[in-house]
């Protein structure tokens, strides 16, 4: 395995959420940003990041 440059993980992690969401619209988003840190080795912060991200996505709030 490769060591991806900083912030490459968190970039294919929401690549990958964004796929599984639109492939399995009835997943939970808690256990697939489980699964995204597993896959990607995600710290913390990183899952929050994904959390809020995804959230305001579907919120339909804009910044």
């Amino acid at each position: 395995m490769s060591i991806l440059p900083e912030g490459e993980s968190i970039r294919r992690a929401v690549k990958w959420l964004s796929d599984e969401r639109i492939d399995n619209p009835g997943a939970s988003l808690s256990k697939l940003i489980g699964e995204a840190c597993l896959k990607f080795d995600l710290p913390p912060k990183d899952a929050e990041f994904l959390m809020n991200f995804f959230s305001e996505k579907g919120s339909g709030k804009t910044a």
